[in-house]
């Protein structure tokens, strides 16, 4: 994947299911902030996010996983991927999007997360954009009930704004309890 920039247009094909209030009475101790480099952009609702592509191990389309009894509403299930058991997280519930609707655009990204892999289940996937430091700029601090402890910075590319996340921060969390560092949080 190489990196691309961006028009305001390019996003007009992607479904737009629901908006999200990220909070910040719920963060913790800030993150460090957003450093320049590639981000991989995927949209969830009406909103586009951005991770470090450094995370991204693959993208795959969406198939129904294994649930697994006990298991948060957020957490899909599992599924075997070449032998490996991965967790499947649907991030539109974990960040309360309205309407959650499975299409030929979900997809999802396969993440290498302190040692493990995990999937995540998005709208769909953008592009690869590489940001400089003067795209990036600190997130607002905004009251709501959604946890966004995990958000380092807002990118403004043209006419799109990123949010970019920290996806260590929110697949590591107690919450999650996918990976060895959420379960020392406990």
């Amino acid at each position: 994947m190489g990196a691309s920039h961006l028009s305001p247009g390019s996003m007009d094909h992607m479904p737009a299911s629901a908006s999200l209030s990220p909070s910040a009475s719920t963060r913790r101790p800030a993150l460090a902030p957003a450093s320049a480099g590639e981000f991989l952009s995927f949209r969830l609702g009406a909103e586009e996010y951005g991770i470090d592509i450094l995370r991204v191990q693959e993208i795959r389309s969406y198939e129904e996983p294994t649930r697994m009894a006990n298991a948060a509403a957020f957490i899909k299930g599992v599924v075997n991927l070449r032998g490996v058991i991965v967790p499947v997280v649907d991030m539109r519930i974990k960040l309360g999007c309205e309407k959650v609707d499975y299409n030929d655009f979900t997809v999802v990204i396969v993440l290498s997360v302190f040692g493990r892999v995990v999937g995540m289940v998005v709208d769909s996937v953008c592009d690869v954009i590489a940001l400089s430091q003067d795209h990036i700029k600190e997130a607002p601090q905004i009251s709501s009930t959604q946890d966004a402890s995990f958000i380092t910075g807002i990118a403004s590319v043209g006419e799109r704004m990123l949010i970019l996340a920290d996806i260590e921060a929110l697949i590591g969390s107690a919450e999650m309890g996918l990976t060895e560092a959420s379960l020392s949080l406990q």
